[in-house]
């Protein structure tokens, strides 16, 4: 039944990926910017509904411009932001422009994309993500700059915090946290290694009552911040807030 299930999850996924790229073709060139994040928002949330993903959000995003930073576990840490804040322009790697479908998908929501392998890219990203942030536009970063085990955080990246303390924008720190119904963290939604979007996409379709807990933690200044003491601090709070939340679930 489980292998059934999930057979028929995968299809209606992939029906709504379809769907979606039909939406950024036709529709998307004749929206406003808030007719097109309306959809991103209601596109994100069906797509975690039909893969059997419930959400469940603690906090409130600081309205205007700011500067969203989150750890990393899988390629749905997107979908789960854009299901609650669709105007977050995510920072992503440049590969990910030419993937099928997928590609599409993710530059229709004004995706930022910096060029890893190339080290002077990072600064020219960082310039973007300034005027993005003047502009008054949500940006949101992955400072471990890779996908996580989900159990323990990766090293933060300062870099790209500049951007916001350039501006003196604000930072506001997301925790993610995947649980199952017999584990605090799931399996299911890890991508890491060399683990394939299809294996993902299978693991997540046969997951047994799994769900993804955003916590949206309270905004820090940044003017005259240090970047790197700034990057630690944020660091903290988000691993903080991740015990919080399996403090919260632990079962009696």
């Amino acid at each position: 039944m489980r292998r059934l299930r999930g057979i028929w999850c995968l299809l209606r996924a992939v029906l709504h990926g379809l769907h979606g790229l039909l939406v950024v073709l036709l529709l998307f060139p004749a929206l406003r910017r808030d007719g097109r994040r309306a959809r991103v928002r209601w596109w994100s949330a069906k797509m975690l509904r039909l893969l059997g993903l419930r959400l469940e959000v603690q906090g409130t995003f600081k309205p205007g411009g700011k500067m969203l930073v989150a750890n990393h576990v899988s390629w749905l840490d997107i979908l789960v932001v854009h299901a609650v804040c669709p105007e977050a322009r995510f920072v992503s790697k440049a590969e990910v422009r030419h993937w099928p479908l997928v590609g599409r998908l993710v530059g229709a929501a004004e995706t930022l994309y910096i060029e890893r392998a190339r080290k002077r890219d990072a600064m020219r990203v960082v310039h973007q993500c300034a005027e993005a942030l003047r502009a008054g536009d949500t940006v949101a970063v992955f400072p471990e700059g890779t996908t996580g085990p989900g159990d323990e955080l990766l090293p933060f990246h300062a870099n790209l915090l500049q951007a916001a303390i350039a501006v003196a924008a604000p930072v506001q720190p997301l925790a993610l946290r995947y649980a199952d119904r017999r584990r605090a963290v799931s399996p299911s939604a890890l991508w890491v290694g060399d683990t394939t979007l299809a294996q993902t996409l299978w693991l997540l379709a046969t997951a047994d009552g799994l769900v993804a807990r955003l916590d949206v933690l309270g905004a820090r200044g940044t003017a005259h911040a240090d970047r790197r003491a700034l990057s630690d601090t944020l660091r903290i709070d988000i691993e903080t807030a991740l015990a919080d939340i399996d403090r919260r679930h632990r079962p009696a």
